[in-house]
C-alpha cells in the first residue's frame, strides 16, 4: 500500500508544469527590479479598469419601425407662471385626429396660486372650470316664483332668447363675435366668481401641474389666458375679461416628460427657464417637440414603455400691445415613426475573471521578455566592454 502510494506521488510529482529553480541559481538585478515595479503597477491599472467594466451596467440602442397602433400618451408637467394668475389660465389639448379637449377638467391637472413673491397663497386645488361660477339667484318677477326670461343684451339670435346666467351671456356674445369687456352691468354675472376671481387675483403668479392622457398622434397643448371655446373650426380664447392687462408669460418649466422616466433618461426642458424680459414677455412661446417612442428594458428584464424628445424653441412678440398673437405657452408635438429600444446589460463573472487571468499572465509573460532582453544586452555590452570590442 505504501509502495503503491508512493508510485502515485512520484507520477503526480512528474507532472509538475513548474519545475523550481534553487536560489542559488537567481540572479537579481536593478533592472529586473524596475521592470518588476512597472509590470506591478500596470497590472493593478489594468485590473481596476476591468473591475469598472465589469460593474458598470452597459447599454445598446437598438432601432426599428414603430407599428404600435392604438396607444395613448401621458403627457407629465410642472410649470410655474409667476406673473399670471391661475384665474387667468387655461390648458387646451388638441390633436390631428379632431380630438379636443377644452380647458381640462378631466384630468389630473392642478393648481397652486402664488403670491407676488412667490409663496403659495392657498392650497392647491384641481383644476375645473366649473369652480369658478356658480349659479346666481334666479331672475324672477316680483310677484312669481316661476323664472322669467333675462336678457342677452342684444345678442340674442331670435327673438324670445333667454340668458340666465353669466356664461350664457358670454356665449352669446361669442356667437355675435361681440367682446364682453365690462360685466359690471350685465345683472347675471354680479354674483360670477369667475370675474371676482380676475379682479381679486390680479398681480399673483400661479404653479401648474399634472397629467395628459392623449392619443399617440401629433398635436399640441397650450396654457393660454381666458376661457377657450370652438367657433366653427377655429379654436378661440375669449381675453375680453382681461382689458388691455399685460400677459406677461415667462415661466419655468420643472418638468416635462411623455410617458415614465427610465434610469439616466435626461429631458431637454426639465428646470428651464423662458429667457426674455418684462419688455418682450407679452406674446407666444412655442415649443416644437419631436417624440421618439423608446422602450427601456433593464438589467433584471423590466420593461418601461416611455419617449424621448428633442425641442427646438421659438417666440413670437405680441403685436401693438394685444395684438393679433394670442400670448401662452403652447407645445406643438409630431411623433417619430421610429422606435428606439434601449437594453441593459452587465459583464458575466465568468468573463471578468478570464479578462483578469489574462491580465495578469500577459503583463507576466511580456515583462519577463522584457527583463531577458535587457538582461542579455546588459551582459553582451558589458563583455564587449572588457574584450575592448565597444565602440
Amino acid at each position: 500500500m505504501g509502495s503503491s502510494g508512493g508510485g502515485f506521488l512520484a507520477k503526480l510529482k512528474a507532472l509538475d508544469a513548474y519545475p523550481k529553480i534553487n536560489e542559488d541559481f537567481f540572479t537579481k538585478t536593478m533592472s529586473g527590479g524596475i521592470i518588476t515595479i512597472v509590470a506591478s503597477v500596470v497590472m493593478v491599472l489594468l485590473f481596476l479598469s476591468e473591475l469598472r467594466l465589469y460593474l458598470t451596467t452597459q447599454s445598446v440602442h437598438e432601432l426599428s419601425v414603430d407599428v404600435g397602433r392604438g396607444e395613448k400618451i401621458q403627457i407629465h408637467f410642472d410649470l410655474t407662471f409667476s406673473k399670471i394668475p391661475c384665474a387667468w389660465l387655461s390648458l387646451d389639448a388638441m390633436d390631428i385626429s379632431g380630438e379636443l379637449h377644452l380647458d381640462l377638467v378631466d384630468h389630473d391637472v392642478y393648481k397652486q396660486r402664488l403670491s407676488a413673491n412667490g409663496s403659495p397663497v392657498k392650497e392647491a386645488e384641481k383644476h375645473n372650470v366649473d369652480a369658478t361660477k356658480k349659479t346666481p339667484p334666479v331672475i324672477t318677477s316680483e310677484n312669481a316664483t316661476a323664472p322669467v326670461c333675462g336678457s342677452c343684451y342684444g345678442a340674442e339670435d331670435k327673438q324670445g332668447d333667454c340668458c340666465n346666467t353669466c356664461d350664457e351671456v358670454r356665449a352669446a356674445y361669442r356667437r355675435k363675435g361681440w367682446a364682453l369687456a365690462n360685466v359690471d352691468h350685465i345683472e347675471q354675472c354680479a354674483h360670477d366668481l369667475y370675474t371676482e376671481s380676475i379682479k381679486e387675483q390680479i398681480g399673483e403668479g400661479c404653479h401648474m401641474w399634472g397629467m395628459l392622457e392623449v392619443n399617440k398622434v401629433a398635436g399640441n397643448f397650450h396654457f393660454a389666458p381666458g376661457r377657450s371655446y370652438q367657433q366653427g373650426s377655429m379654436h378661440v380664447h375669449d381675453i375680453a375679461p382681461f382689458g388691455d392687462a399685460v400677459m406677461d408669460f415667462r415661466h419655468t418649466i420643472h418638468k416635462l416628460t411623455f410617458g415614465e422616466p427610465y434610469p439616466g433618461m435626461k429631458n431637454p426642458l426639465d428646470s428651464v427657464k423662458s429667457g426674455y424680459s418684462a419688455a418682450t414677455a407679452t406674446g407666444m412661446f412655442q415649443y416644437f417637440l419631436k417624440v421618439v417612442p423608446t422602450a427601456y428594458t433593464s438589467v433584471d428584464n423590466k420593461t418601461v414603455a416611455t419617449n424621448q424628445f428633442s425641442v427646438t424653441e421659438n417666440f413670437r412678440e405680441a403685436q401693438g400691445g394685444a395684438g393679433k398673437t394670442l400670448p401662452g405657452v403652447f407645445f406643438f408635438y409630431d411623433l417619430s415613426p421610429i422606435k428606439v429600444r434601449i437594453v441593459e446589460h452587465s459583464s458575466s463573472f465568468l468573463s471578468f475573471l478570464t479578462s483578469v487571468c489574462a491580465i495578469v499572465g500577459g503583463v507576466f509573460t511580456v515583462s519577463g521578455i522584457v527583463d531577458a532582453f535587457v538582461y542579455t544586452s546588459t551582459r553582451l555590452i558589458r563583455k564587449k566592454m572588457e574584450l575592448g570590442k565597444f565602440s
